[in-house]
């Protein structure tokens, strides 16, 4: 019997565990607590992806009304369930034999993923073959995903899961409506699944992380089985999800579902629901049906240093699977490949962005542990998994604890492959950049956000486009994969701004000092400065009632109005062309016709 369970429900990434069950099972182990874990998400995946289950989809879709496209795939039915399980060995890494075959376009039905000779060659070469044929598996299984979505499960997506229902959802009605159907093919798999670790495992308590939207409704179907089947477990969520959007939840209808909310960091919260002690940060609904909010505002934390190592233990029997679904090199770096998840920090060290969600724990309660302690971590999570690369998911990783980092990597003489988050500022010297890869750093992500000097000042980003251009040159010259995160549609930023913002970017790839990029849109969040204070950047909110449910996302106004759909169809269009080398002598406005 454990105390408690922790579950990454459906779905997340499936290359890897997401980190927060394996963070919270070391700590609580660290505690003398029974702790046990499961990634639902990459075992329901694995059920779901199989001969049979496939068999019973096609049979099931036979009466449904069908475009043409999945007419065809279902007309080519024997093609696809002679193929899914060599699919998933090799994409699972038993089976890498089938590379060669794989990567061959002959080998695949036709379909409207289905990529040109021209454009595998750009993005793999010509013997690229392991990745070339990751990328094409992974288009089959996102034609399989579309043809259960429109056919079985109008919720299932690969990787968000019935996200839709819960982007924003102000209010939990529509939610627990869905909760009143019929389970689906999906859902009963994901349930018998779920159920057989409950009575193996016999938990007190299951705990689960909702660290996105896509999360939370497979998370209530599996509380519900719980609260039929097994009542006396109690059932507390916490993660992403509920950090930023739920922190002003007034309607208690979540709890005929589950017992407790947790807000921030989940050590010290869990622990004390485990061991009966004061309640911290924590939300459940009293006798009266009303919502307690226990010490909701205190910032009583276990230290960083003592929050222990992560533990793949109940994991590491998982397939994790390997996806390239988009030629983008950071986008491929993370969805391919087993990495270790680790952070050398808490929180952010510069914490001050007009964007970011600052005013939460997790940004900016900055925090750090001896870096011989970090690296003592990342030897005994290397000794546990077999695995020795990491994704350091900081916020921010500081150039002072990324110096340290190298120093010991190369003291201590390991060979690993690490990634990270940066901020692009100037202590990313040549011989910093140089001492980074020599250590084992392969890419580097960053915010150049929006390449405009009165933007970045505005934002408080804390950086020029001076210093952004060195320290992206100093990484591309040592090696270091970079990729720029852009943002348009700040408040206030005009159409000329955003041209320009392209002009520097595409200067950027041409001369090679990033080789990855992606423009997301501006969104104002209640937690971030410009939402608390939108006047001081130029915004005006519309004023709606606050959702009795899930609140993050505020409607606003601003002065410089432009077609943000228009111009993000223009900077999209011009950095994937950047990204595959070509349209450098395009002129920039010309992307915006």
């Amino acid at each position: 019997m454990s105390n408690i369970l922790l579950v990454t429900p459906p779905l997340t990434q499936l290359n890897t565990s997401y980190p927060a069950t394996c963070q919270l099972t070391g700590f609580l182990r660290s505690q003398g607590i029974a702790a046990e874990q499961m990634d639902l998400s990459i075992e329901l995946v694995q059920k779901l992806f199989t001969r049979n289950k496939l068999e019973e989809i096609f049979q099931s879709a036979a009466s449904s009304k069908l475009s043409k496209q999945h007419k065809i795939m279902l007309q080519n039915a024997g093609f696809y369930l002679k193929t899914i399980e060599p699919v998933m060995r090799f994409l699972s890494g038993s089976d890498n034999s089938l590379a060669t075959r794989f990567s061959n376009l002959d080998f695949w039905p036709v379909s409207k993923r289905l990529p040109s000779d021209e454009d595998l060659e750009w993005a793999f070469g010509l013997i690229g073959n392991h990745d070339r044929a990751t990328h094409l598996c992974t288009l089959l299984l996102k034609d399989i995903s579309e043809f259960i979505q429109q056919t079985v499960d109008p919720h299932f997506e690969l990787i968000r899961y019935a996200e839709s229902l819960c982007l924003r959802l102000p209010e939990f009605k529509p939610l627990d409506n869905e909760l009143q159907k019929p389970l689906s093919l999906v859902d009963k798999l994901m349930l018998d699944l779920f159920s057989d670790r409950i009575r193996e495992t016999k938990p007190e308590m299951v705990g689960f992380s909702i660290p996105f939207p896509g999360n939370l409704y497979s998370a209530l179907r599996c509380a519900q089985l719980l609260k039929s089947e097994f009542p006396h477990i109690k059932i507390v969520m916490g993660g992403g999800y509920i950090n930023t959007e739920l922190r002003s939840i007034s309607d208690p209808a979540i709890f005929d579902y589950i017992d407790y909310l947790t807000f921030d960091d989940g050590e010290l919260p869990l622990l004390r629901l485990i061991e009966g002690g004061e309640m911290v940060r924590t939300l459940y609904c009293n006798d009266y049906g009303e919502i307690e909010r226990v010490n909701f505002d205190s910032t009583e934390n276990i230290p960083f240093a003592n929050t222990g190592t992560p533990d793949y233990d109940g994991l590491l029997q998982n397939n994790y699977i390997n996806l390239i679904e988009l030629t983008n090199p950071m986008h491929a770096l993370w969805s391919n490949g087993r990495w270790n998840k680790l952070m050398l920090a808490h929180g952010c060290y510069w914490g001050k962005c007009a964007f970011c969600d600052g005013s939460l724990d997790y940004i900016n309660r900055y925090e750090t542990a001896p870096v011989t302690l970090v690296v003592d971590r990342m030897e005994q999570i290397i000794a546990q998994t077999g695995q020795s690369g990491f994704h350091f998911v900081d916020e921010a990783a500081s150039p002072a604890v990324l110096r340290k980092l190298a120093e010991e990597i190369l003291r201590r003489k390991l060979t690993v492959s690490y990634w990270t988050n940066i901020r692009f500022e100037k202590s990313f010297t040549p011989e910093l950049c140089y001492l980074l890869a020599q250590s084992g750093c392969i890419a580097v992500s960053g915010g150049l956000e929006v390449a405009s000097e009165r933007i970045l000042k505005l934002i408080n980003k804390g950086i020029t486009i001076e210093t952004a251009r060195e320290s992206m040159k100093n990484l591309a010259e040592s090696g270091i994969m970079t990729h720029a995160y852009l943002m348009y549609g700040f408040p206030t930023e005009t159409a000329r701004e955003t041209i320009d913002s392209l002009a520097i970017v595409r200067d950027l790839f041409e001369k090679g000092w990033i080789q990855s990029a992606f423009w997301h849109r501006y969104a104002m969040t209640i937690h971030s400065p410009s939402g608390l204070h939108p006047d001081e950047f130029g915004a005006k909110r519309i004023e709606i009632p606050a959702g009795s449910f899930a609140n993050n996302e505020i409607p606003f106004t601003t002065s410089n109005e432009i077609d943000l759909d228009f111009y993000g169809r223009g900077l999209n269009l011009a950095t994937h062309n950047y990204m595959q080398g070509v349209g450098y002598d395009v002129e920039v406005k010309k992307w915006f016709k």
